[in-house]
């Protein structure tokens, strides 16, 4: 990182890095201003996420006549506190740290959190609550797609008995099943949900999940990069490149097709769970279930380059020489411990990216003694600089990676999400290692950093399947460019010409 008298200076003083953050709303403010006559619709969605890590179910609340989401409440629980199983439950599945899962313990997990979530805000789930949508990541441990049937099937248990009606948590299908309060912010008649979210089409001719088991979550976070990213006065529209940094690696790259963008990449493997590999080395977390998060306070620890910068940047480099990213070849089942098919994604025209440890994670436990090295000569505070300076090289090396594979232009948008990209002085150190590719003359305007990115997707994903979007404050189309209303509209026609056939 070169002189720490300068790094310490160009934290405090210079270009500072475009982060949304989100912005809360009150229950109160839900309706309007009642003496003056004003009400504002608000879409009201949960987002209710299983992780490995952590559970949470975040609440949202869309203004339909700006487009800008708020938030709600969000409610947080780590998903190792999940129950055990009961002797006559089936374990279907177990987490990337290994915690057993039933259907029964995941479905009640799940309306915990909800109602929780709701009755801290005085929200009643069945009729305040405009819309569900659930995903998980947990899937990319999994080994079957009976196993994640089986998660998906568990989600959808948890969201009904907690209260949600089924209609919540499916596209609408006609003006008749739009609430009356929406019916004005609906182009449902003119435009039906596509598939597309956030602008972007699925990888095409699937559903995504047989190339990466973690696409949707992928798929959320570009969403909720793309809405967070007016917050911040970024313009994150297609072509993008967005990463989530959760414990599990997700994200696309996208082109600038009109009127919707095609996946031309996507990631996978190991994120977060690198940093908790290594904070398992302090001794100070549960050497199996232990995280980053136990131990993580937000604070940006900058005074310590003075003293160590020579340690972080050492420990930096040997953590990197046990990471792989690279294009995943064509001979992998797993990657980074995610179920992948990278034949059929070159089929269909989409690369897949991946962040290993070893070979699904086999040298894990070498980041154990390398964080036991650190934490025992140098602290804790040496730690988690060196933690953001990993993830700020990974992004690195993942950017490269695109650059060199003619995925990424000087046109492109780069997104952020996830605890392992968002905390501490990671946000810092990553603008400056994209700075220093010299992909973009004005770097800043090009890179921003979302938190809650899923928890957005989620809502931005309701609306798409609602056919609710905003034209004069658009999530797609491409960066600079107008709304692709019309557009999209005459592809609806001609797809529904094409899919019209004559009998007899």
């Amino acid at each position: 990182m070169g002189n720490p008298i300068k790094f310490i200076l160009g934290c405090f003083f210079g270009t500072k890095p475009k982060i949304a953050e989100s912005q809360p709303i009150l229950p109160s403010d839900l309706k309007g201003d009642l003496k003056r006559g004003e009400f504002v619709p608000y879409f009201i969605v949960a987002s209710i996420e299983v992780g490995n890590t952590t559970t949470k179910c975040i609440l949202t609340a869309t203004n339909m006549m700006d487009g800008r989401t708020r938030l709600l409440n969000k409610t947080v629980k780590m998903t190792r506190d999940v129950r055990k199983p009961k002797p006559n439950e089936r374990i279907f599945g177990t987490t990337l740290s290994g915690v057993s899962l039933t259907r029964e313990s995941i479905s009640e997990l799940v309306r915990d959190t909800l109602l929780e979530s709701h009755e801290a805000v005085h929200l009643d789930i069945t009729t305040d609550l405009d819309f569900a949508v659930r995903s998980t990541g947990v899937v990319a441990g999994f080994s079957s797609p009976h196993e994640v049937g089986e998660f998906i099937k568990a989600l959808a248990d948890g969201c009904l008995i907690a209260g949600i009606p089924p209609k919540k948590m499916v596209p609408a299908m006609s003006i008749d099943n739009i609430p009356v309060k929406f019916k004005d912010h609906t182009l449902i008649d003119k435009i039906v949900f596509t598939g597309a979210v956030g602008g972007v089409l699925p990888p095409v001719g699937s559903t995504g999940v047989e190339i990466v088991a973690n696409e949707m979550e992928g798929e959320l976070s570009t969403a909720g990069i793309k809405e967070g990213a007016k917050w911040a006065g970024v313009d994150f529209r297609n072509p993008v490149f967005s990463m989530d940094f959760g414990t599990t690696l997700k994200g696309r790259i996208t082109n600038s097709d009109i009127p919707y963008a095609r996946t031309i990449a996507n990631l996978c493997g190991y994120a977060g769970a690198i940093p908790d590999a290594v904070i398992k080395g302090t001794g100070l977390v549960d050497k199996r279930y232990g995280a980053a998060l136990d131990l993580f306070h937000d604070t940006k620890e900058r005074t310590i380059w003075l003293t160590k910068s020579g340690a972080i940047e050492k420990y930096a480099q040997d953590i990197h020489a046990l990471i792989t990213i690279e294009v995943v070849p064509e001979n992998r089942e797993r990657y980074g411990s995610v179920p992948v098919d990278p034949a059929a994604a070159k089929e269909i025209g989409v690369t897949l990216i991946g962040c290993d440890v070893g070979v699904n994670g086999s040298l894990m436990p070498e980041l154990t003694d390398i964080g036991s090295e650190i934490y025992s000569k140098h602290g804790l505070k040496t730690m988690f600089a060196t933690l953001d300076l990993v993830s700020a090289m990974m992004v690195e090396r993942l950017v490269k990676l695109g650059v060199d594979n003619n995925l990424i232009t000087e046109k492109t948008s780069i997104g952020l999400t996830g605890r392992a990209a968002i905390t501490g002085c990671k946000p810092h150190l990553i603008l400056k290692s994209i700075e220093k590719l010299g992909i973009f003359k004005e770097p800043k305007d090009h890179v921003v950093f979302v938190d809650d990115g899923l928890a957005r997707g989620a809502a931005v994903m309701a609306r798409c399947m609602n056919s609710m979007g905003v034209p004069k404050n658009p999530i797609g189309g491409i960066r600079g460019g107008g709304c692709v209303l019309n557009q999209r509209i005459e592809y609806y026609k001609k797809s529904k010409e094409r899919n019209t056939y004559v009998i007899g």
